[in-house]
């Protein structure tokens, strides 16, 4: 699987792509009121990832249990120093509502989800990250 992301931003231009095998979407992700570059930072759209990604994979892996579930919350946090450093202190919670299932069997969810979500391993392992000239 092959998954590219691609901004286009000119003054009061910003086009947001994402696509994967090839199957290319738009996202809606407003630019900055000045006129260049996004209103949303490259922080808030990691931490967007990793909620996604848990939340896409709950749902996955949960059709996989025969559970039905109604609602996924994850919040995603953590912090940014100055310039050029990493994020640290990476945090998230879950809220998985399953109202045909127990705590423990929602729970045990979780924790397998959080073993399996691959943008959380991604950031784990640590991944080079090459810029092509």
């Amino acid at each position: 699987m092959t998954i590219a992301a691609t901004i286009k931003n000119a003054y009061q231009q910003h086009e947001a792509t994402v696509s994967t095998n090839g199957n290319g979407r738009q996202v809606t992700i407003p630019g900055k009121p000045e006129g260049y570059g996004s209103a949303v930072n490259g922080g808030e759209l990691l931490f967007l990832a990793l909620a996604t990604c848990f939340c896409n994979d709950v749902y996955r892996e949960a059709a996989r249990r025969n559970m039905a579930i109604s609602l996924v919350e994850v919040t995603v946090t953590g912090e940014f120093g100055q310039e050029g450093e990493p994020a640290s202190n990476i945090t998230y919670q879950a809220n998985i509502q399953a109202p045909n299932h127990s705590q423990q069997e929602i729970a045990s969810l979780i924790r397998h989800v959080d073993q399996v979500a691959e943008v959380h391993n991604t950031l784990r392992k640590g991944v080079d990250v090459t810029l092509k000239v």
